[in-house]
């Protein structure tokens, strides 16, 4: 998968929109996660399986 025809989406805790922002958008296929920096959307991101990214976000909370 190349990332095109992808949707992406910040999540609603990310910070503003500031110099030192930090903040990644997420994009949701039939079996994958992509993950990118939001500050540089066209450097690539990133794709896991779904359940390696819910494992990854039930560590976190």
């Amino acid at each position: 998968m190349a990332g095109r025809g992808l949707v992406w989406f910040k999540s609603s805790h990310s910070d503003a929109d500031t110099e030192h922002s930090t903040c990644v958008e997420v994009a949701l296929d039939t079996r994958i996660t992509a993950v990118r920096d939001s500050k540089a959307p066209t450097a690539g991101h990133l794709t896991v399986a779904h359940r390696a990214w819910s494992a990854l976000l039930s560590s976190l909370r």
